[in-house]
C-alpha cells in the first residue's frame, strides 16, 4: 500500500509493539532516524542547552502541541478508544492549566475546530 502522505509505513499499536515486534521496528527506527546504537541515547530535558536563534522579543501568537508518542497507560492511536482519548485529552488539559507564565496560555480542542485557533485578546 503507498501513503503519500507516510514516510514509514508501520504502526505501533501501543508501547509493547516497539518491543514485541523489535526484530522489524528496530531496523525501521534506526535507518529512518539515522541511529546506529539505541544505548547511545539517552533523555536530556535540560531546557538551558538548548541553542537556537530565535528572537526573545518575537511574540509567539498560536502554538499547537501534537500528542503523537505514547503516553504511559493509553494505547497509540491505532489501539485507542475514544473514551480513552477524551480521557487522556482531559489528563492532558489538566496538565496544561498548570503552565504558567510565559508557558501559559488558552487550550482549543480539536474537536468541532476549523481552522486556526479563534483570536484571543
Amino acid at each position: 500500500v503507498q501513503l503519500d502522505d507516510q514516510l514509514v509505513g508501520i504502526y505501533a499499536g501501543d508501547w509493547d509493539s516497539y518491543k514485541v515486534f523489535a526484530d522489524v521496528f528496530d531496523p525501521v527506527i534506526k535507518q529512518y532516524h539515522d541511529i546506529t546504537n539505541f544505548s547511545n541515547f539517552t533523555s536530556d530535558m535540560d531546557t538551558s542547552k538548548i541553542k537556537g536563534n530565535i528572537d526573545p522579543a518575537a511574540p509567539v501568537h498560536f502554538i499547537r502541541i501534537r500528542v503523537g508518542r505514547s503516553i504511559d497507560g493509553f494505547p497509540l492511536s491505532p489501539g485507542i478508544t475514544e473514551e480513552q482519548r477524551v480521557t487522556l485529552e482531559n489528563l492532558m488539559k489538566t496538565s496544561f492549566s498548570h503552565l504558567k507564565d510565559d508557558l501559559a496560555g488558552s487550550y482549543f480542542s480539536l474537536t468541532g475546530m476549523k481552522g486556526r485557533a479563534p483570536a484571543t485578546s
